[in-house]
């Protein structure tokens, strides 16, 4: 079974390096695809640097999802992971998101993060994640955002409303659920940059909100349609 990860990165220069060492240090891994984003740093230069096997450069930035989706166009594994640039070393933990997907536990499992060190907002995003998914699948997950995933690829595959933006989490979370597959939380230690209560960080957020209402409104109406 081969095993691809993919990290889709966003001006993410001073991190991406040790985010490659550390997923090239989990045996089960066969390939690293880096998708820089339109970044305007050595995002791209740094990654093929710290050995990913394959580096694309998109023209402008597309989001989350449309990196995620051109990773996954190249990849070649059976199994994905999703990694976020920014996690360092502790991306060496994957190994042990790998463990139930591998031994046939789980179809997906997501990574829960300790509790953050400092608070960057009023856990709006959360809320209304949190919310959508009981409400389409049933499941009241504690990381509804965590974009550290294993997957297998089928469940992308089949999850068409999934690709939009930073609501690409909470779509693949309700379309691998209503698809009957099986799903696992697991904690790590693992850690990125935290955004912080200032014009940036509110900013990120906002874009965030916009792009998760906008994928459970997409999932809403596709239930609708179904009934």
């Amino acid at each position: 079974m081969k095993i691809s990860a993919i990290i889709p990165a966003y001006n993410e220069e001073l991190r991406i390096g040790d985010t490659v060492r550390a997923l090239l240090s989990v045996p089960e891994i066969n390939e690293i695809i880096v998708v820089d984003d339109g970044s305007a740093d050595q995002t791209a230069v740094r990654a093929k640097e710290a050995g990913a096997q394959r580096v694309i450069v998109l023209d402008k930035n597309r989001g989350k999802g449309g990196a995620l989706s051109r990773g996954v166009e190249e990849a070649k594994g059976d199994v994905l992971c999703f990694v976020d640039g920014d996690l360092g070393s502790s991306a060496g933990q994957f190994g042990k998101l790998l463990v139930p997907v591998l031994q046939g536990d789980a179809d997906m499992v997501v990574a829960s993060f300790p509790r953050a060190k400092r608070p960057a907002g009023i856990g709006l995003v959360r809320g209304v994640a949190v919310w959508g998914i009981n409400k389409l699948a049933g499941f009241r997950p504690t990381a509804p955002l965590s974009g550290q995933r294993v997957l297998r690829r089928d469940i992308w595959d089949k999850a068409l409303c999934a690709r939009d933006g930073f609501g690409v989490e909470v779509g693949l979370t309700v379309d691998c659920l209503r698809n009957g597959f099986r799903m696992k939380e697991i904690p790590v230690n693992m850690s990125h940059r935290e955004s912080g209560r200032d014009w940036q960080g509110f900013k990120h957020r906002g874009k965030q909100f916009v792009s998760v209402s906008r994928t459970l409104l997409r999932l809403w109406v596709k239930r609708r349609v179904k009934v």
